[in-house]
C-alpha cells in the first residue's frame, strides 16, 4: 500500500483498461483494428509503453533499453502474429503462437524485466505484458475460442465452484501429506476477505488462467486433442511454479499447481469461459491465504 502513489495508481488504471476493454468488448475491438492499414497495426501497440515511461520517469529510474524493449516487444508481437494469422487461418496454432507464448511465459516467470520496475511493482510489467498479448492473440491473430470475457454468467460460477469442491479434498490431503501446507486460524474482516478475493481474482487468477488455459491449452487442443491438452498445459502450469516460495526447485509446489491446472482446466474448457477457471483458481489460492 506504501507504493500506492497517484502514478502509480493511474498507471494502474492505464494498463487495466486494454484488459478490460478486450474482456467487455473483444470482436468489436477486433474489427476495429482489422479495418487499420497493416503499418498502423502492427505499430499501434507500441504505446503499451506509456505506463512504464510515465512511472519510470516519476521514480527517476527511466531507462532507453528498458524504453526500447517495452516499444518494441509489442509491436513484434503484433507482427509475428499477424503473420500466424495470414499462414494459418484455421488456426491450428503456428510456431510463431508457440513463440510468443514461451517468451512471455519464461519473461514472466524467471523474471526477465524486473529490475525495469520500482520495487514492489513488477506486477505492473507483467500486466503490461498481458496488454501485449491480448492486442496479439484477440486484436490482430482473432484467436478464437478463449473464453476471455468479462459478462459473467451463473454457469461460470457453478462450474468453478463445483471444480473447487472436487478439487479442495485432493489438495488438502496431499499438502497436509507433503507438509507444504500448514492449517492456521485467520479470520480477517469481511471487508478485507472481499478485497483480498478480488485482488487474487484479478491479479493472479485471471492473467494465469488467460495463459495457461485461453492461449496455453486452447492452442494444444488444436494439435493433440482435449485430454492431452489438459495435462501438458497443467504440467506447464505446474512447471511455472518450480521457484516459487523456495530457492530451489520447489517440487512439491509444482506437484500441487500441476494437480491444481488439471481442475482449472476442467472448468475451462466445459464451456471455454475464463471466468470459470479463474474462480476455481482465485478461490484455492483465497482459501490458502486465509487458512493454510
Amino acid at each position: 500500500m506504501s507504493n500506492a502513489t497517484p502514478v502509480v495508481i493511474a498507471v494502474l488504471v492505464a494498463e487495466l483498461v486494454p484488459a478490460a476493454a478486450f474482456g467487455l468488448a473483444a470482436e468489436r475491438i477486433s474489427n476495429a483494428v482489422g479495418r487499420w492499414q497493416r503499418v498502423v497495426r502492427c505499430t499501434a501497440p507500441a504505446v503499451l509503453a506509456v505506463p512504464y515511461v510515465v512511472l519510470a520517469a516519476s521514480q527517476h529510474m527511466l531507462g532507453w533499453q528498458w524504453m526500447a524493449l517495452y516499444c518494441l516487444l509489442p509491436v513484434l508481437i503484433a507482427w509475428l502474429l499477424g503473420q500466424a494469422a495470414v499462414v494459418d487461418p484455421e488456426q491450428h496454432g503456428n510456431w510463431r503462437d508457440a513463440l510468443i507464448l514461451l517468451s512471455l511465459g519464461l519473461a514472466v516467470d524467471l523474471r526477465w524485466f524486473d529490475a525495469a520496475w520500482p520495487a514492489g511493482l513488477r506486477g505492473l510489467g507483467n500486466l503490461l505484458l498481458l496488454d501485449a498479448g491480448l492486442y496479439g492473440f484477440l486484436g490482430i491473430r482473432r484467436l478464437s475460442g478463449t473464453g476471455f470475457d468479462f459478462h459473467f454468467h451463473w454457469s461460470d460460477w457453478k462450474t468453478g465452484l463445483r471444480e473447487l469442491v472436487f478439487f479442495a479434498p485432493v489438495v488438502i490431503a496431499l499438502g497436509l501429506a507433503l507438509e507444504f501446507i500448514h492449517p492456521h486460524k485467520n479470520f480477517p474482516p469481511v471487508g478485507r476477505a472481499l478485497i483480498s478475493w478480488v485482488g487474487i481474482f484479478v491479479f493472479v487468477a485471471l492473467l494465469e488462467e488467460l495463459f495457461f488455459r485461453a492461449w496455453v491449452q486452447n492452442l494444444l487442443e488444436r494439435r493433440v486433442g482435449r485430454r492431452a491438452a489438459l495435462l501438458i498445459a497443467s504440467m506447464l502450469f505446474g512447471l511455472s511454479h518450480f521457484n516459487k516460495r523456495s530457492a530451489h526447485f520447489n517440487w512439491r509446489y509444482v506437484l500441487l499447481a500441476t494437480i491444481a491446472g488439471i481442475f482449472y482446466g476442467r472448468a475451462w474448457r466445459e464451456q471455454r469461459r475464463v471466468p470459470a477457471s479463474a474462480i476455481t483458481h482465485t478461490f484455492v489460492d483465497w482459501l490458502w491465504y486465509l487458512w493454510f
